[in-house]
C-alpha cells in the first residue's frame, strides 16, 4: 500500500473509533448535541472511506476506456460527500427542533465533554497528516477529507463548551440549540467544498492565479517563439490539463522546436507536478497580418 493510501486509510480508522465513542456516549447521556456530532463524525467516516477509494481509483494510469485517466473520480467523490453533508444537516436540525420543544436533562455531562475532547485531539492530528499529504499529491479528495476532519475538531470543541454551559447553568435547551448551530455550520462549510469539487466536472478552467503562473513560465521562453494563442486549462482530480498553440519561425528545425516544448513542459511541471501539457506548434507563415494574436498580450502582459 502506497504512502498516500496508508494515510487515507488512517483517517478511516480514526473516524471509525471516534464515531463509535460519540454514538455510545450520546445515546447513554441523552445529549442530542453529542448524537448530532456523532452523525457529523459518521459523515466524516464516510468521506474518509470515499476518499480512500477514490484516491486509489484516481491513481490508476490511463487505459483504453479512460485515455485521460481517472482523475475526475476524486471530484465526483467530493461532490457526493457534500450532498451527504446537506442531508445530514437537515436531519440534525429536524431532531434538534423536536428536542427543543421537549427538553431533557443530559446525564453524565463530563463523560460527554471528555469524549468530545478526545475526538477533537485525535481528528486534529489526523487532519494535519491528511492535509499535508493531499497538498503533496494535489488530491482534492484528500484535501476535502482533511477539511471534514478539521470541521469535526471545531464542532467537537463547540459541543464540549456547550455541554459545560448546560451543566453550569441548568439550561437544557442549550443542548438542541448547539446541535442546530452545528448543523448550520457544517452546511455552510459544505458550500465551500462543493465550489472546489464540482466545477472540474464541467471542465472549468484553472484559477486566474494558476493560469497567470503558467503564462509567466511560458513567457520566460518568449525569445524562442513568436506568439501563443488558444490557451486553455482544466483540472481533473489532481491533474491539471494545459494546452496552447505556439507559433515559431518557419525556418526553425523540428529538433529545436521539440526541445523548446520539452523545456517549457519541464518548467511548468516544477510548479504543477501532475500537469498534462499539450503544445500545438504552428509555423509563422500560417499566422499572417491581423490574424496574429498573442494570448500573453490579451492577458495584459505577465
Amino acid at each position: 500500500m502506497k504512502r498516500t493510501d496508508k494515510i487515507a486509510f488512517l483517517s478511516v480508522l480514526s473516524n471509525s473509533f471516534v464515531v463509535v465513542l460519540k454514538l455510545i456516549v450520546g445515546l447513554w447521556t441523552g445529549s442530542i448535541a453529542v448524537i448530532s456530532e456523532a452523525i457529523h463524525s459518521a459523515l466524516d467516516l464516510l468521506a474518509s472511506f470515499i476518499a480512500f477509494i477514490s484516491v486509489r481509483v484516481a491513481g490508476k494510469p490511463a487505459d483504453k476506456g479512460h485515455p485521460f485517466g481517472h482523475g475526475k473520480v476524486e471530484n465526483i467523490s467530493g461532490t457526493l460527500e457534500t450532498l451527504l453533508i446537506f442531508v445530514a444537516g437537515f436531519w440534525i436540525i429536524y431532531e434538534c427542533l423536536h428536542k427543543l420543544f421537549t427538553p431533557e436533562p443530559v446525564k453524565l455531562p463530563f463523560l460527554a465533554i471528555a469524549i468530545m475532547l478526545v475526538g477533537a485531539i485525535l481528528n486534529f492530528i489526523v487532519s494535519k497528516l491528511v492535509k499535508k499529504e493531499g497538498e503533496r499529491v494535489h488530491s482534492i479528495a484528500m484535501k476535502s477529507n482533511a477539511f471534514h476532519l478539521l470541521t469535526d475538531v471545531y464542532t467537537s470543541l463547540g459541543v464540549a463548551v456547550g455541554l459545560l454551559l448546560v451543566y453550569l447553568t441548568g439550561w437544557h435547551f442549550l443542548d438542541p440549540l448547539i446541535g442546530i448551530a452545528l448543523a448550520i455550520y457544517i452546511m455552510l462549510e459544505a458550500v465551500k467544498l462543493i465550489k472546489e469539487a464540482f466545477p472540474p466536472l464541467l471542465d472549468a478552467k484553472l484559477s486566474q492565479q494558476e493560469e497567470k503562473e503558467i503564462l509567466q513560465i511560458i513567457q520566460m521562453f518568449h525569445h524562442e517563439y513568436i506568439e501563443i494563442h488558444d490557451f486553455r486549462t482544466r483540472r481533473a482530480g489532481a491533474v491539471e490539463y494545459i494546452e496552447f498553440h505556439m507559433v515559431v519561425p518557419s525556418h526553425e528545425t523540428i529538433q529545436k522546436t521539440h526541445d523548446l516544448c520539452d523545456h517549457i513542459e519541464l518548467r511548468i511541471r516544477e510548479t504543477f507536478a501532475n500537469a498534462h501539457i499539450s503544445i500545438h506548434v504552428e509555423p509563422e507563415n500560417e499566422r499572417k497580418g491581423d490574424q496574429k494574436r498573442d494570448v500573453l498580450h490579451d492577458e495584459g502582459g505577465v
